[in-house]
């Protein structure tokens, strides 16, 4: 199916160089929102030939995982009802793919709309645990999971007075057997940086992490991290942001 075998020669790609991955969320008043994760790969582009460059037309195509999964049905009524469940959490988000070789661009986003940051929980825990879960190459959880896959569950939480970022690392078994993957993946996104953008209803009080920027209405913070830190050890950005009154 094209888009699987599109999505994984892309994620492929992207793991050839160092990335800035960027977590956005942008949260209304009540709750609902729209949360992306985007990852800027421009610097593979840099590393390719002029002459190689000139001959490649720009590219700007989005998709939904949903479509994705339609077409790719059959396939899935055959997976264990497991992964079948997880393939549903994910129907809501999408993917866009922007290249443009003359600019040496290279983004990719997986973004969805939600009704509760709570709904987001499930829908992270799954990318993060598919990929272990998945086998054979005729699987979409294959083409779906494994990006930025930490073993770790995470969670979000807001009421109104608060929100919080917490990811629970999963047990020393699961790290154990993931081990050899994890560390190829630390070579590869050694020199990358995960970056936090939450964009608030209300002015900010204070963030427990020391290193937040704050923008200068105060309603958005950003979080910089080693990439490579992060995928070791995900509860470093665990948070609580507090909101004025």
């Amino acid at each position: 199916m094209k888009y699987i075998n599109y999505l994984v020669v892309l994620l492929f790609a992207i793991t050839l160089t160092s990335c800035t991955f960027t977590e956005n969320i942008y949260l209304n008043e009540d709750g609902t929102g729209k949360f992306s994760i985007d990852m800027d790969g421009s610097g593979l582009l840099a590393m390719v030939p002029e002459d190689s460059i000139k001959s490649q037309k720009a590219v700007d195509t989005t998709f939904s995982f949903k479509d994705m999964f339609a077409d790719k049905r059959d396939s899935i009524a055959k997976l264990p009802k497991a992964d079948q469940d997880r393939l549903k959490k994910l129907e809501n988000f999408s993917v866009r793919t922007k290249m443009d070789p003359a600019d040496k661009q290279f983004l990719f986003t997986m973004f969805t709309d939600f009704k509760s940051v709570g709904d987001l929980q499930d829908a992270m825990a799954t990318m993060d645990q598919v990929k272990g879960s998945s086998k054979g190459s005729d699987n979409p959880l294959l083409a779906a999971g494994g990006i930025g896959s930490n073993n770790s569950d995470l969670k979000y939480t807001y009421d109104g007075k608060k929100f919080t970022r917490k990811a629970t690392v999963l047990k020393k078994e699961v790290l154990e057997v993931e081990n050899d993957s994890a560390e190829a993946y630390k070579m590869i996104f050694e020199s990358s940086t995960y970056v936090i953008k939450y964009h608030f209803p209300k002015r900010v009080k204070k963030v427990s992490n020391s290193t937040a920027l704050f923008s200068e209405d105060r309603k958005s913070i950003t979080i910089e991290y080693p990439f490579s830190e992060y995928m070791d050890n995900p509860d470093k950005l665990n948070f609580e942001v507090e909101f004025e009154k």
